[in-house]
């Protein structure tokens, strides 16, 4: 997956009140646990992923209300963001919570994401913005903090495809140091020891804390979970769930456009 982010940043001002958001987002993370659910019995699959974040659903793209303005408003749209793909100016921002132990987190990096960046990313529909949101333990941090020290070398996402190559075992050493370690090599990254030394920062600490406080404000429990242009898409959902709701956010934000013409 290509490397980093372009252009001008937006302003930061309007961001989201918390407590209001949490309210607005677990109204439908409520809806979604019923339609999971409902789906489990219907077609009498295992929607709990063995005690991990479960693929819930999303409402489909006729019955979506309009992208709330205070999630929306999530979408950070630095261009100085090693941990964002895409032009900050394109019309769509998804917003991705994730954790690298997750194993639906894995199947969306797998399986989905290599397309929205073939079909959307690079043809400037869509910006991806990674937020850290480890869960499952010590080694989803360890593995968050490396995240980020690769971000400092701008190779993130070179290190992300490296970490999500294949299923991993979770808290198994898999996401040890060592590993970590290898991985960023593996990812191309030249600066091992600040690599190392960024790993264990203050800065790396904060800035991981900071995607996980963002996340807990608006009700996000699980991972995967998304917002794509302000819209809640929760779990490893199929990739076409993903570009029917890209394409009407794109139309949508083509209209507004022109309506301010």
């Amino acid at each position: 997956m290509p490397g980093t982010s372009a252009t001008s940043a937006s302003s930061r001002a309007g961001r989201p009140r918390p407590g209001r958001t949490r309210r607005v987002l677990a109204v439908i993370v409520l809806t979604a646990a019923v339609a999971t659910a409902v789906l489990a019995l219907t077609l009498g699959r295992d929607t709990t992923g063995g005690g991990t974040a479960a693929p819930a659903t999303v409402s489909t793209s006729e019955a979506q209300e309009p992208a709330n303005p205070e999630l929306l408003a999530l979408a950070r749209r630095d261009d100085s963001d090693p941990l964002a793909l895409g032009s900050p100016d394109a019309p769509v921002v998804l917003i991705e919570y994730s954790d690298f132990q997750c194993p639906f987190c894995g199947r969306f990096a797998r399986e989905t994401e290599p397309d929205l960046v073939r079909d959307y990313v690079d043809k400037g529909i869509l910006r991806i913005e990674w937020r850290n949101f480890p869960v499952f333990g010590a080694e989803s941090d360890q593995a968050a903090r490396a995240g980020w020290a690769a971000g400092q070398q701008n190779r993130f996402w070179q290190f992300h495809d490296e970490a999500y190559a294949e299923p991993r075992r979770r808290n198994a050493g898999d996401f040890g140091e060592d590993n970590l370690i290898s991985m960023a090599r593996k990812a191309g990254i030249q600066d091992l020891a600040r690599f190392e030394k960024d790993m264990v920062s203050d800065a790396a600490h904060q800035a991981i804390a900071r995607d996980s406080e963002e996340g807990y404000g608006i009700g996000v429990t699980s991972t995967p979970a998304f917002l794509i242009n302000g819209r809640p898409v929760l779990g490893a959902q199929p990739t076409d769930v993903f570009t029917d709701l890209i394409d009407e956010a794109a139309e949508q934000a083509r209209q507004q456009e022109d309506g301010d013409e």
